[in-house]
C-alpha cells in the first residue's frame, strides 16, 4: 500500500489496524531494563504473603508498587 493511500484510510476514519505490523510495536520510554535488588529476608516473605494474597507473582507486587509510588502527581 501507498502512504497516500494509507493517509487517506487515516484521514477518514478508516479501520487501518490491518495495516499495520504491530509486532514490532513499541511504547516509548517502556523498554525493560534489568536491576538486581537485595532485600532482607522478613521483607521478601511478606512480599511473596502479599502477593499471593493478590494471585500475583512478587516481581508483579514490587512493579505495581514502584509504579504506584512514582506515579507523576498532577
Amino acid at each position: 500500500m501507498k502512504a497516500s493511500e494509507f493517509d487517506r484510510k487515516f484521514d477518514e476514519s478508516e479501520n487501518i489496524t490491518d495495516d499495520l505490523d504491530l509486532s514490532l510495536a513499541r511504547r516509548p520510554g517502556e523498554e525493560t531494563k534489568r536491576i538486581n535488588v537485595d532485600f532482607p529476608a522478613w521483607m521478601v516473605m511478606s512480599l511473596d504473603r502479599e502477593a499471593r494474597r493478590l494471585g500475583v507473582t512478587r516481581q508483579s507486587i514490587i512493579k505495581m508498587w514502584l509504579a504506584e509510588r512514582l506515579q507523576p502527581h498532577g
